[in-house]
């Protein structure tokens, strides 16, 4: 800054120099010149911004003008002793030094980082709830900070009632089932069958076939009661929606071990809103990214993607736990120096699964 004020100084005595070689009338032209051209630079700048070597010349070159003169400048006495306010706020600021939240560790945010790049559809949530899964109990606010500072567009809350709402809405010991269905490169549409429990969150994916027939339903119905076992006496409720391919022989199959049908009013697909919100996660992160080609190709990806939600997905029902996996016990904040995370790939790295090694 002081070089800079060298220089003007330097380049002011040069012009001074100049202008004892020309003539009077040169100089007034120009004057008039230039007092035009400030006129015009004025109906267009509302306030200039010098800088500080800017403002220490034009303070010393006014000195040597006439009195009335001074007034005409874009630096008037109030411009002057604003400066000087200035000066003594920065003379008198000290630096604040407030305790606060300590910093975010490298580590996690370049986890963070890693995990938001290799996984371009995974919210900041999404990333909190893996983050937990591997121990690191990092809040979602931290995570949305981070991504927003590396200039990574956090995904977006959708509208509607929060999902925490929806969940308060459940009781425990309900089962929710739906059907959703996929075209195959052929064009071909196949229907597939899902449960939910409510309070696990787990998924029971029944069946894929192109022709869901209402026998076929109920005997995807007894199959979940043998495979829920003595479990089954713990549910009281199931919500299915007004399908015709739901009939009285599939809803007996429930009524026999003590669970009511609850049905869900037309076009009303919130009164089903989990099994729902599986349906399109399921799409989301399998179906809309895969081609089909057939139904023994979709039963094999289901069944794997139905092992890795149940496994190793977290969901904030379950504070980021997973239904069959419990969280690890969160690791001691020294241990970050030396943490190693290994990704295992499911169905061609299409799912992503993290640990940490031993």
């Amino acid at each position: 800054m002081a070089l800079r004020l060298v220089y003007l100084i330097f380049i002011k005595l040069l012009g001074a120099i100049a202008l004892l070689l020309r003539s009077d009338v040169s100089k007034e032209a120009e004057i008039l010149v230039l007092r035009h051209q400030l006129a015009v630079l004025r109906r267009q700048v509302a306030r200039p911004r010098p800088s500080w070597a800017d403002r220490a010349l034009i303070s010393a070159l006014t000195r040597l003008l006439p009195k009335p003169r001074r007034i005409v400048l874009m630096v008037t006495p109030g411009t002057l002793l604003r400066w000087h306010a200035d000066l003594v706020k920065h003379r008198w600021t000290y630096k604040c030094k407030t305790p606060g939240r300590p910093p975010t560790r490298p580590t996690i945010r370049s986890l963070v980082l890693r995990l938001a790049a290799e996984n371009p559809t995974w919210g900041y949530r999404r990333i909190a709830g893996e983050l937990a899964g591997l121990g690191r109990n990092v809040g979602a606010a931290t995570v949305w900070r981070i991504l927003h500072k590396a200039g990574i567009d956090p995904a977006p809350r959708r509208s509607g009632p929060s999902w925490g709402q929806f969940l308060r809405a459940q009781a425990s010991g309900i089962l929710a089932c739906d059907f959703f269905h996929t075209d195959t490169i052929t064009l071909a549409r196949l229907y597939c069958f899902a449960v939910v429990e409510h309070a696990t969150r787990r998924v029971h994916i029944l069946g894929v076939t192109a022709n869901p027939t209402a026998d076929w339903v109920t005997q995807q119905a007894k199959n979940l009661i043998l495979d829920l076992g003595d479990r089954a006496g713990g549910f009281k409720f199931l919500i299915r929606d007004r399908d015709a391919k739901f009939t009285a022989m599939f809803d007996e199959v429930f009524r026999t071990e003590g669970i009511d049908v609850v049905l869900t009013a037309p076009q009303a697909p919130r009164m089903n809103a989990i099994t729902e919100r599986w349906v399109g996660s399921v799409r989301r992160e399998l179906l809309d990214r895969t081609l089909i080609v057939n139904a023994r190709h979709l039963r094999k990806i289901l069944a794997e993607y139905e092992s890795h939600y149940n496994n190793h997905r977290p969901h904030r029902a379950l504070n980021h736990s997973s239904p069959l996996r419990p969280l690890p016990n969160p690791a001691q904040a020294g241990a970050d120096t030396d943490m190693k995370i290994t990704r295992r790939d499911r169905l061609g790295g299409l799912l992503h699964e993290y640990a940490q090694v031993a």
